[in-house]
């Protein structure tokens, strides 16, 4: 059964979870997004008293506060017990595409030129992560949610904010991918 699990699973398996989730959720009234957590946070540890945004019935969010330790779990346990020692096969197409923008390819998700300790001390890496960090989370409360709260959550309610939050990710990330990204590296 490990060995079952291990194996790289196909696609359509993440969208039928993603299905029944949203199902569960909408039957009872819920709504998904990972980053109202960080306000949920907030909001408990005090944050309501100093500014408005967190001043709410932060105990209606528990539900989804688990669900982010369930996830963070769920990832640990995933990348420690249950990873294939085999490494990811990416097409060569990408992997060219990588090797020209400095990014080489070890077979790991990660990159080690931007996702590693030795990374940390690139002023350019740590440049970019803290900008773009930053800019997830101004563009995560200037949007009202997260990439998964309006792609999963806002669409499969039919909120048209949330379509065209989405539109907007969607061009944002092609922006940046042809237009932004051969000027950094």
């Amino acid at each position: 059964m490990i060995e079952l699990i291990r194996q790289p699973w196909s696609w359509y398996f993440s969208g039928i979870m993603i299905v029944v989730i949203m199902l569960m959720l909408i039957f009872w009234g819920k709504s998904f997004g990972f980053s109202s957590n960080l306000r949920t946070i907030c909001s408990m540890a005090g944050a309501g008293k100093r500014t408005g945004f967190f001043n709410f019935d932060w105990k209606a969010q528990r539900w989804n506060l688990l669900f982010l330790v369930g996830a963070i779990i769920g990832g640990w346990i995933s990348s420690t017990l249950l990873s294939s020692p085999a490494g990811l096969d990416l097409s060569a197409a990408t992997v060219t595409d990588l090797n020209a923008l400095g990014i080489g390819f070890n077979g790991g998700v990660n990159p080690d030129e931007l996702f590693s300790l030795q990374a940390m001390g690139n002023p350019k890496v740590l440049f970019l992560l803290v900008i773009g960090g930053g800019l997830v989370g101004f563009g995560s409360r200037y949007a009202g949610g997260c990439t998964s709260g309006h792609a999963i959550s806002g669409l499969s309610n039919l909120q048209l904010p949330s379509l065209l939050a989405v539109v907007g990710f969607f061009i944002g990330g092609l922006m940046m991918t042809w237009l932004i990204m051969p000027f950094i590296f």
